[in-house]
This record gives C-alpha cells, structure tokens and sequence, in this order.
C-alpha cells in the first residue's frame, strides 16, 4: 500500500484537503467581481441591471448547463484529471477578465469562467464518496465545501486590496494566475479512487442519461431537493453579490472594507456553520436519516431575522454579528444537501445527481437572486436612492421561508428513497 493509496485514511483525508483548495479557488475566482462591481460599473458606466447579469445569470447559466454534460463525463472518466482541467480553464478566464474592454467582453470572460468551474463539484464529490466512507461524508462534504466561505474571504478581501493598489484589472491577474498552479498539483498528487468501494453493490455500467434522470426524479426527496436548494441560494447569492455595494453605498465603506466585512462574515459565519453542521448532521443520520433534511429547515427559518439585521446594520462590526449569524445558520443547508444527493444516488450517477441541484441552484439562486436584486436596484433607486439596494435585499430574504418548507418536505420520503 502506497502513501498515495485511496485506502490509507490519512491520504483520503489529504485528497478533501486538496479539493476544499480546488472551491476556495472556485469561489475566490467566482466572487473576486462582487467587491469591484464599483469601480467597473464606472470604468464601463453600467447600470445595476448590468451588473446584475454579470455576476449572475452571465456565469450562472453557462455553468449550469455545461455542468450536466461534464457530470456524465465525470460519471465514466477520470474524476482527477477533469478536475484538474476545469481550474486551469477557469483561472485563465479570471485572468482575461482583467484584460476586458467593456461590458460584452467581461461578459465573455464570466461565460468562460462559468464553464470551466462546471467541472469542479459534482466530480469532486464523486470521488469524496469513494475516499470516505458513509458515517463520515458529511463532514468530509462539509470541509470541502467550507472551501465556498474562505475563497468568498479571499475574493472579496484581497481583491479590494488589490484592486486599491493596482486597479481592479490587477485583482483578477493576480487572483486567477495562481489557480494553473493548483491544477498542477491536482493532476499529479491525486489518485483515482475504485468507484463504489463503500457501496453494498458495484458501480456498474453508466446508464443511459434518459435512465438515470427518470432515476433520479421518480425519487419524491429528489425532487424536492431540486427545490430547496434552489429557493435557499437566491439569499446567499444576492447578499454575497449585492452586500458589497450595500456598505459602500449606505455606509461609504472603501472597496476593501466592504469586502472585508462581507468575507469575514462569510469565512466566520460560513465555515463554522458548514463544519459544525457536518458533524451535527453525522451524528443524528446515524440516529434517523430525516434529520439531513430537518435540520437545515430548521436553520434556514432562524437565519432569516440575521439576514434582514444585516440589511439594516448601523456599523461593520454589527453587519459582521448580523451576517456572520445569518451564515453561521444558513450553511448548515450545504452539507445537509450534498450528503443527500450521494445518498439518494446510485454510484454511476452520483455526479450527475449533483450536477442537476447545481443546474438548479445556480439557474434560480446565482441566475435570479442577483438579477433580480439588480433590477429591483434600478426600479427602486428613483425613489429610494442609494437605499434602494436595502430594500431589495431584505425583500429577497424571504425567500429562505419557501426553502424552509421545501428541507421540510425532503424528510418525509428521504429514508424510504435511500434505504433498499
């Protein structure tokens, strides 16, 4: 046995590690627009409708859609080296946004974006799923998406700081070159894993697509998940979108700490909820499976005070409490979601499951939620000025109600879709 065999626990931990890497520098690339959105809408004069389309439905859509046919080549091919690929194609598009002439070509960097990041989760998940066993995927899930809270952080942080150096042409140089390193390390430090090694029956052959999708969607908890994760994302995208803006707008917070505060609250928030649901979510599956489903609605109707707070805090440090607590509870739903997916899907069809909450979530959550904020943004701002983005955000808070119900729902045919 190799030092870099999947069945040595220490290295199957260290492959979570590499791709908790792998969606930092996801979300570091994904969000690095979000805290400069100032600076460009004047460079280009765009209105916030505009804006609103480049950070959502400009990356949203592609990524969404091109994510469906790479899950199904993830579902038959190496899981490694299309991971591998996707962060050298995204972190290049990062890097070419900072070389945009105006609206369209930044739009055309964003879909490129978008599609080399459609290949990042649903094989990372795949493979997390044949290096650690059933009673601690939820964590493992959690680590590696805790990896979507710190490159927020790191987005939004570095990206003002540099962008207040160097412009913010130079925040995406040098927050996407570094990503062709790690898609190096990738490549050549991670093993691919026997498909199905912790499953009661072997992977088998590939169903057809038609096959798998009747599959999937005949499963009552399935569906249901195609809805809540989708209702649930319209918050977390339009805050981590628009909160920038929020602060600079209604507080006059410099680009730095507006990012700043957004990705503090996201790494501290994020993280801790990501983790500590993992754990949390582990120990009572073991006790009954609903509660991957009842707890994050539980988590997703108390969150959504601290999110309206937020909308309305007086100063940093209580937009961080507010946020931050608002995360802390909602990121629960992430773990809670993933874990799910790969329990209710066969072992061939486990990416393409994930892909399909993905196409979902990002076609209404990262799609909508921005857009929408945007456009409520230029409907309001006659009237309400430079509050007008308070307004829209607290409007799209409610949505987390309808996501709440939707967990609620998932509870009550999870175990008879899982259990044989």
């Amino acid at each position: 046995m190799t030092a870099s065999s999947p069945e040595r626990p220490a290295y199957a931990w260290y492959v979570v590690v590499v791709l908790f890497v792998v969606y930092l520098f996801n979300f570091i690339d994904r969000n690095v627009l979000n805290v400069l959105v100032e600076p460009i809408k004047a460079e280009f004069g765009l209105s916030d409708t505009q804006i609103g389309f480049l950070t959502g439905p400009a990356f949203a859509v592609v990524y969404a859609i091109a994510g469906i046919p790479i899950a199904r080549w993830a579902d038959r091919g190496v899981r490694r080296s299309i991971i591998s690929l996707s962060v050298a194609a995204w972190s290049a598009m990062t890097a070419m946004s900072g070389m945009a002439i105006g609206f369209w070509t930044l739009a055309a960097a964003r879909i490129g974006v978008g599609i080399g990041e459609a290949g990042g989760t649903p094989p990372s998940h795949s493979l997390i799923s044949d290096y650690i066993p059933p009673a601690r995927r939820a964590l493992a899930l959690a680590i590696q998406n805790s990896g979507h809270y710190a490159g927020i952080l790191f987005g939004m942080t570095l990206g003002g700081l540099i962008a207040e150096s160097f412009g913010w042409r130079g925040a995406f140089l040098a927050l996407g070159l570094p990503g062709l390193l790690l898609a190096l390390l990738v490549r050549f430090t991670v093993v691919e894993p026997p498909r199905g090694r912790f499953d009661a029956h072997d992977a088998g052959d590939v169903p057809g697509f038609r096959e798998a999708l009747g599959y999937l969607i005949r499963r009552p908890s399935f569906r249901w998940l195609l809805v809540a994760g989708p209702a649930g994302s319209v918050v977390s995208y339009a805050f981590v979108v628009w909160g920038p803006a929020l602060l600079s707008r209604t507080q006059g917070a410099s680009l730095a700490e507006a990012g700043t505060v957004v990705g503090l609250s996201n790494v501290l928030g994020g993280v801790t909820g990501s983790l500590l649901g993992g754990l949390v979510l582990d120990a009572l599956g073991r006790r009954d499976l609903r509660w991957h489903a009842w707890l994050p609605a539980v988590a997703m109707l108390i969150s959504t005070p601290f999110y309206m707070a937020f909308v309305f805090a007086p100063g940093p440090v209580a937009a961080v409490g507010a946020y931050g607590t608002g995360l802390l509870l909602g990121s629960i739903t992430a773990p809670a979601i993933w874990t799910m997916v790969q329990e209710i899907a066969p072992v061939r069809m486990r990416a393409l499951a994930t892909a399909m909450v993905i196409f979902a979530s990002n076609m209404i959550g990262l799609g909508g939620g921005p857009q929408v904020a945007g456009i409520l943004n230029d409907w309001l701002q006659p009237t309400h000025g430079a509050e007008a983005v308070r307004w829209s955000l607290l409007l799209l808070s409610l949505t987390n109600v309808p996501a709440a119900l939707a967990f609620a729902l998932i509870g009550r045919s999870l175990r008879r879709d899982v259990e044989p």
